[in-house]
C-alpha cells in the first residue's frame, strides 16, 4: 500500500506572542511619519483653546490635538473620509495604531475634531501656504482656479416642495411635543435615555426642515434666472443646503461645487471654497480676494476656464491681476471674437484683445495642467463623495484635503520645512 505523506499544515488557531514596540511598525520611510513631522512642527494653539482639561484640575485628560489631526491628515491621503473607518483602521492598522501611539480615539472624537475646527484648519492652511512663500516654493506668478462638483450625502428622494415641506414640518413638531410629554410623564430611566434619544432624533428632523424650507427661496431665484417656475424649487430633507447638479456623466445628482485655487508653478492649494450651485458664474471674484487676503498678495495671472468669464468679475479682477479665461465664440463666424465691442469697459476690452495673442494661449494652457491635476489628485484621494451634511462640514472636508495635498507638496519642493531627518518622526528620505 502507498504510505501517506507526511506534511506540515498550517494551525491558525494557535495563540502567538510577540513582543514589540510601536516604533518598530513601520520602516524609516512611511508617510505616516511624514505626516506627524509636519504636525509636530504646526502651532495649534486654536485647536487646544477648547480643551478645558489643565493640570492640577479635575476631568478626563483630552486626547492632543496632533493625534486627530495626524489621523485625518494620514486618512485623507490614503483616500479614507468616513470617521467609522477610520476608526476601524485604529484597531488593525499598523500607520494608524503608529499615530496614536496607544490613545483611544473612537469615531465620535474624530468626527466632532474635524467639523468643529473650520477655523483653526483655515488658519492652519494660510500657514502653511505662508511657509511655502517664505521657502520660495510659491511665487504667485500664476494661479488657477476650478470647479468639481462632488456628491452630495443626501438621495435625490430626498427632495420636497415648499407645500410637502411644510407639511413634514408641521408633522415633525407635533411629534417633538408628544416626545417631550412622553419624557416628563415617564419615571423610568432606562425608558428615559431611550425616549430623551428619539426627542433628538426628532428635534434633528424639524431642524432640517426648517432649513430647507429657508433655503427655498435662494433655489427659487435660481429657478427664475434659468427660466423656469418658482413652483418648481425643491429642497432635501436630509441636506438642505446640497443642491441638484449636473454632474461630469452627464446625470444629475444632489451635490455640492468645491473650488480649488492652485499655484501653477508649485500645485500648491492657495483657495478653497464650496459653493451650493452649480454654475462657476460668479466665483472669480470671490476667490481671487480670498487668496489676495490669504497670501498677503494678489497673484499675477488668474487662469479660469470658460465657465468663470463674465463681464462684471473680469472687471472686478481686473483691479488686482490680469486674467486669462476663454473668449466665448460669436454666433456669426465672420466677427473676430478678440476685437472689442461697442459698450466693452476697458478691462473687458484689453481682456478681448489679450486672449488672441500667442502669448497668452500659451499662458492659459497652463491652466489645465495644474488646475486639472489638482482635482485628479483629489479625486484618486476619495473625493467622490461627501460622508458629511451641511455646506460647513464639506468646507471642513475640503480644507483637510488642501492640508495633506499641501503637505506633500511642501515634502516634495520644501522637505527642509518638515525637518526631515530630525525628531521624532525619523524620516530619512519621502517614502510611501
Amino acid at each position: 500500500m502507498k504510505t501517506r505523506a507526511r506534511v506540515l499544515l498550517p494551525n491558525r488557531g494557535q495563540m502567538e506572542f510577540r513582543a514589540s514596540d510601536l516604533e518598530s511598525l513601520l520602516p524609516a520611510g512611511h508617510r505616516a511619519r511624514l505626516v506627524w513631522a509636519y504636525v509636530e512642527r504646526q502651532d495649534l494653539t486654536r485647536f487646544y483653546a477648547g480643551i478645558r482639561a489643565v493640570d492640577g484640575g479635575v476631568g478626563r485628560a483630552a486626547i492632543a490635538p496632533e493625534i486627530l489631526l495626524a489621523l485625518w491628515l494620514y486618512a485623507t491621503l490614503d483616500g479614507v473620509g468616513s470617521a467609522r473607518a477610520v476608526s476601524r483602521l485604529i484597531e488593525s492598522h499598523d500607520a494608524y495604531r503608529w499615530l496614536c501611539g496607544g490613545v483611544q480615539v473612537n469615531h465620535h472624537t474624530l468626527s466632532d475634531f474635524r467639523k468643529d475646527h473650520g477655523e483653526a484648519l483655515d488658519e492652519l492652511l494660510s500657514v502653511s501656504i505662508a511657509s511655502l512663500m517664505a521657502a520660495g516654493v510659491v511665487k504667485l506668478r500664476q494661479v488657477a482656479q476650478d470647479g468639481m462638483r462632488v456628491r452630495a450625502s443626501a438621495g435625490a428622494g430626498s427632495f420636497r416642495r415648499h407645500e410637502k415641506l411644510e407639511a413634514y414640518l408641521e408633522a415633525a413638531r407635533g411629534q417633538v411635543s408628544r416626545l417631550k410629554a412622553e419624557l416628563e410623564a415617564d419615571p423610568a430611566q432606562a425608558e428615559r435615555a431611550r425616549q430623551a434619544a428619539r426627542l433628538r432624533a426628532a428635534k434633528e428632523r424639524e431642524a432640517r426642515l426648517e432649513q430647507a424650507l429657508s433655503r427655498l427661496p435662494e433655489i427659487e431665484a435660481i429657478k427664475q434666472r434659468q427660466g423656469k417656475k418658482a413652483a418648481e424649487a425643491r429642497a432635501s430633507m436630509t441636506d438642505a443646503e446640497a443642491t441638484v447638479m449636473k454632474m461630469g456623466d452627464g446625470g444629475f445628482r444632489p451635490a455640492y461645487n468645491p473650488q480649488l485655487a492652485s499655484d501653477a508653478d508649485s500645485l500648491v492649494i492657495v483657495g478653497v471654497e464650496v459653493a451650493t450651485v452649480g454654475s462657476d458664474q460668479g466665483q472669480l471674484v470671490p476667490m481671487l480676494e480670498q487668496v489676495t487676503a490669504r497670501c498677503g498678495q494678489a497673484p499675477d495671472a488668474w487662469l479660469v476656464d470658460g465657465g468663470f468669464v463674465g463681464h462684471e468679475q473680469i472687471e472686478r479682477a481686473a483691479e488686482h491681476t490680469v486674467v486669462y479665461g476663454p473668449v466665448p465664440a460669436p454666433k456669426d463666424k465672420t466677427v473676430d471674437p478678440h476685437q472689442p465691442k461697442l459698450g466693452d469697459s476697458a478691462a473687458v476690452a484689453d481682456w478681448r484683445q489679450r486672449m488672441g495673442t500667442d502669448e497668452a494661449k500659451a499662458i492659459y494652457k497652463r491652466r489645465a495642467a495644474t488646475a486639472e491635476c489638482v482635482n485628479a489628485q483629489a479625486r484618486n484621494r476619495g473625493l467622490l463623495q461627501f460622508r458629511v451634511r451641511g455646506l460647513a462640514k464639506v468646507k471642513c472636508v475640503m480644507l483637510m484635503f488642501a492640508l495633506a495635498h499641501n503637505l506633500m507638496r511642501m515634502a516634495a519642493l520644501a522637505p527642509e520645512l518638515l525637518g526631515i531627518g530630525t525628531g521624532a518622526s525619523t524620516i530619512p528620505g519621502i517614502g510611501a
